[in-house]
């Protein structure tokens, strides 16, 4: 495969997302969970409802239910019974009588409207009524939210707490899933240490595979660290081996920029088929994605902002795809600059911002300060990217810029 770290161009940003997705493909494997095990996983089936939802008309008010019809007599309705949530009344309610009914209760069979009990007088079995009611007031009906043969939900949702709670109201306590994602870490360089170790003359401690475990667990992923390995080509060829043989993504955090001294490059071309880009995005442009025998790969810079902005903007859609998830495009919010933003024209630029609102109610966004590829606080005060284009350049207070916010695998 073609080096384009060889070659002076730079491949546009959106071409080198195009190129992973094309090549991503879902993983298909299904198996059942139970629903307080459903949170966050991806629907391999299409969800009918096998029952209404609610299973009977019940009142939404607590109050006195009867027939409309009713009403027609103009004198006050005889108390014959009550309705409770989960004590339904037994029996005829005939014209002329009511039910005493609490709120969520059965509408009885010969019922079909409730008047709120604030708007009735009550002279012992004697009920009438402030107000005229109209048919069916304060009854909810039959599958009137959901009803049986429904489609709930489509295959490939990603469930949510709320969809957890709409299941459960369905009765249905175990679904199919697509399987997680198995994804390797690896980190290389004899100068990482991990946190909590002693650093020597030159060393500095690894926080890439830190921030990707947060991201990937958020994603619902099986995690297999692989530490940090040491700048030795029979060591790394083990890991990038033995990762190929369990995971279904290996991703590893630097040696992918042209002239690293080590061996990853030499280790992936000999393993797979790896293209190595330089690709025109500011922070990341050193990047690395292909195929080895059993799994993708996906090579990211060792700089900590360039790494995070690349495995988010790049790797998390394949990872979406990969699920089963479908990969929308980021939401583009205009928002006023409340300073001069430096930027030279050649590379789209994920500069890092805070986003917020003026005085007038009208959206602004302000740097996090100095935007090196090393200074990962710039991330950490951010709530969002300043997305400016490969042709732009300097950017001037008060210039209309568009805004990308942090969604919840950076939260």
């Amino acid at each position: 495969m073609v080096d384009c770290c060889s070659a002076p161009e730079l491949l546009p940003f959106e071409q080198a997302l195009e190129n992973i997705l094309r090549v991503i493909k879902p993983i298909i494997d299904v198996e059942q969970v139970t629903l307080e095990n459903a949170l966050g996983r991806v629907l391999a089936q299409k969800i009918k409802s096998p029952v209404n939802v609610p299973p009977n008309d019940n009142s939404a008010m607590d109050g006195y239910v009867f027939s409309h019809q009713s009403l027609d007599l103009k004198q006050p309705l005889k108390l014959v019974g009550r309705s409770m949530a989960g004590g339904p009344f037994i029996g005829e309610c005939k014209l002329g009588e009511c039910v005493r009914i609490m709120t969520g209760a059965k509408v009885p069979d010969d019922c079909d409207t409730v008047e709120m009990q604030e708007n009735c007088q009550v002279e012992g079995d004697s009920i009438s009524f402030l107000s005229t009611r109209k048919l069916a007031d304060n009854v909810r009906k039959q599958g009137e939210d959901i009803a049986i043969g429904q489609t709930v939900f489509q295959s490939d949702r990603e469930l949510t707490a709320i969809d957890i709670g709409v299941l459960a109201s369905l009765g249905v306590n175990e679904i199919s899933v697509f399987r997680k994602l198995k994804v390797a870490l690896i980190s290389t360089g004899d100068e990482l240490k991990k946190p909590g170790q002693l650093l020597n003359e030159g060393d500095i401690y690894e926080s890439n595979s830190q921030f990707l475990t947060s991201m990937l667990t958020k994603l619902g992923a099986d995690i297999i660290h692989f530490g940090i390995i040491e700048d030795v080509e029979v060591s790394i060829t083990n890991a990038f081996k033995k990762a190929d043989e369990i995971a279904d993504v290996v991703i590893s955090s630097g040696g992918v920029s042209v002239g690293d001294a080590d061996y990853t490059k030499t280790v992936l071309e000999n393993l797979g088929e790896i293209e190595f880009w330089k690709i025109a995005m500011k922070p990341g442009k050193p990047f690395a994605f292909g195929t080895l025998p059993n799994s993708y790969f996906f090579g990211l810079p060792g700089n900590p902002v360039s790494a995070l902005v690349t495995a988010h903007q790049l790797t998390l859609p394949a990872l979406l795809k990969m699920q089963n998830i479908e990969y929308i495009k980021p939401l583009a919010i205009r928002a006023k600059t409340t300073e001069v933003l430096k930027k030279s024209p050649g590379r789209m630029d994920f500069q890092r911002g805070i986003l917020k609102n003026d005085e007038n109610g009208e959206l602004q966004v302000t740097s996090t300060g100095s935007q090196g590829s090393g200074i990962l606080t710039s991330m950490a005060a951010a709530n969002c990217y300043i997305v400016l284009p490969a042709e732009q350049g300097r950017v001037n207070q008060n210039e209309w810029v568009n805004v990308q916010l942090f969604d919840k695998y950076l939260q």
